[in-house]
């Protein structure tokens, strides 16, 4: 919808905000400052849960502890518990109260719950730290795309919230990192410690830099007010249904894949170094995958890139249990983490421009709260088959299988039943008109 189009009537569409004009009310450098700030959160946000698999290999050796792997495994599905309850209670507080203060206070819990667990003398204190920790991991996303996709150039949306959350798996990258270099030397504590510093960076920067969204200033606080009642209805409840699929397998893929990958190539034969930088790989891969996505959805719309992406990572996945020269392997780590990781980017983007401004929050809270039971079962299903004597081989095969059922969600998500400024016809597959008129909501 363009800026001189007047807003549908409230009758017609009670939902449908002026983004396109109230965008234009924010200036170029509070939009920047917004994008930016939501970048770092994602970073640190990426680097505390992904952290924890670079750890794996130092807390299963931990003298003291005597840890196996299903309990490892365990504690580590703990966060993602907590993601659970934390996406679905800031995604429907975000729509109510604003993305800034619930964004602040996701971003200021989470990196406090790293410190303690930085600090934490048994694995029952691990456990319940990651968990409350997880509380924050849930609510940053949510809150970080809605305000992203609300201040971004409509042109544009994909690709600015896509080079976002590319924050993600940079943080992967940053974990690897830092854990080929001091997991050995320094231990696990200092990893996690590392979590905490959002609290004395990103969190006053956002006290002093941090705009709310002009839409919602706009006026889509008051609408939001029984909003969430219809994503379960009619056709919205099977596109609820199917992201919350799309999003469940896409978890389980990035999850299972970041905690045990490192894991399973050292039961495959190769060193620690080795092991840690397939996992290196695979975030180098969710990053071009997120960005390249991403872009071509702005083009194309998400349905069938997200749609692709899961069948790509269907392939690579399969072929990684293949013996190949070891080059090769590395070019599949690395499209495995493009088509798992780099999708999921894809998938957020999805489920935002498939919804109003006045509801997208509680949209992406509940589908991808719901949809991080994958991101608890991933960690648990691996440490469940390497401690019954799993390989490789039968390990991706099952990652291969949940791909595949990604990859049928995204392609049944129905067409959405209204087209507005937060609308790229995602939906159907092909980006609408930046000019499109405004359409009957259906309840």
């Amino acid at each position: 919808m363009s800026s001189s189009e007047s807003p549908a009537p409230a009758s017609t569409a009670p939902d449908a905000p002026p983004a396109a004009g109230s965008a234009a009310r924010l200036s170029p450098r509070s939009a920047a400052a917004a994008v930016a700030i939501c970048f770092g959160a994602i970073v640190f946000d990426g680097y505390d849960l992904i952290v924890y698999g670079s750890a794996v290999p130092a807390l299963l050796a931990h003298p003291e502890w005597d840890m196996t792997p299903a309990q490892v495994g365990a504690i580590g599905s703990y966060a993602l518990l907590g993601m659970f309850l934390g996406a679905i209670t800031a995604g429907t507080l975000t729509d109510r109260f604003g993305r800034r203060r619930l964004f602040i206070l996701a971003l200021t819990w989470f990196s406090l719950m790293m410190l303690l667990a930085a600090l934490a003398p048994t694995p029952f204190a691990l456990g319940v730290f990651r968990f409350l920790g997880g509380l924050g991991f849930g609510g940053i996303p949510p809150t970080a795309i809605a305000l992203v996709m609300e201040v971004a150039p409509a042109a544009r949306r994909h690709m600015i919230n896509g080079l976002m959350l590319c924050g993600f798996p940079l943080g992967g990258v940053l974990a690897a990192l830092l854990a080929l270099f001091l997991l050995e030397p320094a231990g696990f504590r200092v990893l996690f410690a590392v979590g905490a510093l959002p609290l004395v960076t990103l969190v006053p920067l956002a006290l002093w830099l941090l705009p709310e969204s002009p839409g919602f200033v706009a006026g889509a606080r008051r609408a939001a007010r029984g909003q969430t009642r219809t994503l379960f209805r009619g056709r919205a409840a099977v596109a609820t249904l199917l992201f919350v699929v799309a999003n469940f397998c896409g978890f389980l893929l990035v999850f299972g894949l970041n905690t045990w990958l490192p894991q399973l190539m050292r039961g495959a034969g190769y060193a620690l170094g080795s092991a840690l930088a397939f996992l290196l790989v695979l975030n180098l891969g969710a990053i071009v995958g997120g960005l390249v996505g991403s872009s071509l959805a702005d083009r194309f719309g998400s349905r069938w890139i997200a749609t692709t992406l899961f069948v790509l990572a269907t392939a690579s996945l399969l072929l990684i249990a293949v013996p190949l020269p070891t080059v090769v392997l590395y070019a599949l780590v690395f499209v495995a983490g493009a088509a798992t990781t780099g999708n999921q980017i894809v998938v957020y983007g999805y489920v935002a421009a498939h919804h109003a401004l006045s509801h997208r929050a509680t949209a992406l809270g509940v589908s991808s709260g719901v949809g991080r039971l994958g991101a608890v079962t991933g960690p648990v299903l691996g440490g469940a088959l390497l401690s019954a004597g799993v390989g490789l081989g039968g390990n991706v095969a099952i990652f291969a299988a949940v791909a595949v059922l990604g990859a049928l969600a995204c392609a049944l998500v129905p067409r959405a039943t209204r087209t507005d400024d937060t609308a790229d016809g995602t939906a159907g597959g092909t980006p609408a008109a930046p000019d499109a008129a405004p359409t009957r909501v259906q309840a």
